[in-house]
């Protein structure tokens, strides 16, 4: 079952995120890493900046989460993590699945240039890779990340954004 989460999810969500981020120790950036991979400040920074977690939810349990937030005139898919022993069995395309039913906006979504896992998942998806000089135009536009991680990163876009940016080549 897929549900919004509320803020009694807010530990299992820390617990989710930083048990599946495992996956990123020696493959992004060195200088990018740290233990945990996000504290508890930092999850609810960005709940509190307006990140809606969707879960996915099996017997009572959570096991999935990803979030979704409105920035100006995109919604971004945020912090998209299963956990370990559940991943590969669709889980993670639910959630997506679920995530896009809640909006009529463009999406996209930002994740670290190594991890070919998950650009290959958005890719399956529908998304795709945006050239690199657009990537760091839309990093800084709608996202507040450190430069070392706009460096480092990627940015993959729905067919919504992509058909927009033909009709408007000076939007998103």
């Amino acid at each position: 079952m897929i549900r919004q989460c509320s803020n009694n999810d807010f530990e299992t969500i820390y617990s989710i995120i930083n048990e599946a981020a495992e996956a990123y120790r020696g493959v992004i950036p060195e200088d990018r890493w740290k233990v945990p991979y996000m504290d508890r400040e930092e999850l609810q920074h960005e709940i509190d900046a307006g990140v809606v977690f969707l879960g996915y939810e099996e017997d009572g349990t959570l096991i999935g989460v990803m979030g979704i937030q409105d920035v100006m005139d995109v919604t971004l898919v945020r912090h998209a993590y299963v956990r370990t022993a559940r991943q590969n069995q669709g889980i993670g395309g639910r959630l997506l699945s679920g995530l896009r039913k809640k909006t009529t906006r463009p999406l996209l979504m930002g994740t670290w240039a190594d991890a070919f896992w998950a650009v290959r998942f958005y890719e399956r998806h529908g998304f795709r890779l945006v050239t690199p000089e657009e990537k760091t135009r839309l990093l800084r536009k709608y996202w507040s990340i450190p430069e070392r991680q706009v460096e480092t990163s990627v940015v993959l876009a729905d067919q919504k954004w992509f058909d927009l940016r033909q009709t408007d080549p000076n939007g998103g």
